[in-house]
């Protein structure tokens, strides 16, 4: 039994653009291949999305859609830890936006995702600067966070590693990494980090 059509909206438009995206990357979406998956004629999408760059405007939208909270928590650091984190489950849902996504004009949801941090520190002594610039930072360290988590890691030789630590030369390293990696799975180590690190920039920032 075939699937029903969705309803042409740039909002289904986008949905199924997205989900091109995650299964088979970024350079797969196209006007032509969006309207195989919603049955319907390439033409027919004009009416919603005029060109290739209205198309990635409203994936982009649709991105910013997912990064906003429902609500917000009224203690503004944890507001701001919970904008960042919904903002960094985005990227590592959708990891090809990482580098697909910059060229995008902001639309209506980035402009509620910001309207939300500033919320978030409405009740705050900052001044305008400073909330633009606390924004600014945590946006910089939530999107080079996600880069590199998204990257592949890069082969590690442990037994040259180790033999080196033995030298004596590299005193520092020994004392941070001699005893061995924790037997934690990489998610975890990386979640725990992005979480630490972002306290420390919030708290830090907010002093």
């Amino acid at each position: 039994m075939s699937s029903p059509k969705l309803k042409l909206t740039r909002e289904s438009i986008a949905g199924v653009a997205l989900a091109i995206a995650d299964r088979e990357g970024f350079e797969a979406v196209s006007m032509r291949r969006v309207a195989q998956e919603l049955k319907v004629g390439t033409m027919s999408l004009y009416y919603y999305v005029k060109t290739k760059d209205d198309l990635i405007a409203v994936m982009d939208d649709a991105l910013m859609g997912e990064a906003i909270l429902p609500s917000l928590p009224k203690d503004w650091r944890r507001a701001m830890m919970e904008i960042a984190k919904r903002t960094h489950a985005v990227f590592m849902r959708h990891p090809w936006a990482l580098s697909a996504m910059l060229s995008a004009p902001p639309g209506l949801n980035a402009m509620r995702h910001t309207e939300q941090c500033l919320e978030a520190l409405a009740e705050t002594s900052m001044t305008a600067k400073q909330k633009i610039t606390l924004l600014a930072v945590v946006d910089d360290f939530v999107f080079g966070h996600a880069l590199r988590e998204a990257a592949t890691d890069a082969t590690i030789d442990v037994e040259f590693a180790a033999a080196q630590l033995r030298t004596g030369a590299f005193p520092r390293l020994a004392e941070v990494f001699g005893g061995g990696r924790a037997h934690t799975s990489k998610g975890r180590v990386n979640k725990d980090r992005f979480e630490r690190g972002l306290r420390v920039l919030i708290e830090g920032i907010g002093q």
